[in-house]
């Protein structure tokens, strides 16, 4: 059975579709076939489709004329497409280094959280996280299923400066900045992958609804990669999934 939604007028040309405030994978994947149907049915009225945890936001290209129309168009797509669309979606495997050079806040959030270095990196690193939706900068990853022994506030002060692929936790998340960027969270880590590449036909590596695997590497490995990357010859390993 399809999850009961509300449907709200928001301005004069978007509905914001609001599921049960919870983050869950099932809501997720409810959110993001509704997506898929509007873009296939609708792709020609729509200006965007904006997902959060438990929203969506359906953006057209002109004002309405008929809201109540529109409307009933979106609750018969949501009648149907939990039931005839299926998703393909990717586990990512993104290699991470956690030497200190780069999780240059392991050290200390290893004594905050009363546990050693290597079980942050344990506990990190054999999870598997949920891409819910992207923002806060372009590629940026809000990822669900971080290791409760892991929550940490984020900093007081935030630093000014980020480094690009460095990797982090912040309150009850974990993610990659994915550009040089101002920033709060505990950086533990760094990896060379680029996130978001304006060069390439879709710029975000991964979509809502992906999966994200951190993989632990030496130094020298992620020199490897690195040099690789440059070349035009490394290859991310991903596995297809289906929801």
């Amino acid at each position: 059975m399809p999850t009961p939604i509300t449907y709200k007028q928001f301005g004069e040309k978007t509905i914001l579709i609001e599921w049960p405030a919870r983050i869950q994978e099932d809501i997720l994947y409810d959110i993001i076939r509704l997506k898929a149907a509007i873009l296939d049915n609708l792709s020609e009225e729509i200006e965007d489709c904006i997902v959060s945890y438990n929203s969506l936001a359906v953006k057209y290209q002109s004002i309405f004329k008929n809201y109540n129309k529109t409307k009933q168009a979106l609750e018969t797509l949501y009648k149907t497409a939990h039931q005839s669309t299926t998703l393909t979606s990717y586990l990512w495997d993104i290699p991470v280094c956690y030497d200190t050079q780069f999780g240059i806040d392991l050290m200390e959030l290893s004594k905050r959280l009363s546990l050693s270095v290597n079980e942050v990196i344990e506990l990190h690193s054999k999870a598997t996280y949920m891409v819910y939706f992207i923002g806060f900068l372009p590629g940026f990853l809000y990822l669900g299923g971080l290791d409760e022994r892991l929550h940490i506030a984020r900093k007081e002060t935030p630093r000014l400066r980020v480094n690009k692929g460095s990797v982090a936790i912040g309150g009850h998340q974990t993610g990659v900045y994915p550009m040089q960027s101002a920033g709060g969270w505990h950086i533990i880590g760094s990896t060379p992958i680029h996130l978001f590449d304006l060069k390439k036909e879709q710029p975000c590596l991964a979509k809502s609804g992906d999966k994200i695997k951190f993989s632990p590497v030496s130094f020298e490995e992620y020199t490897r990669i690195n040099k690789k990357l440059d070349q035009g010859i490394y290859e991310l390993s991903k596995t297809v999934i289906n929801a």
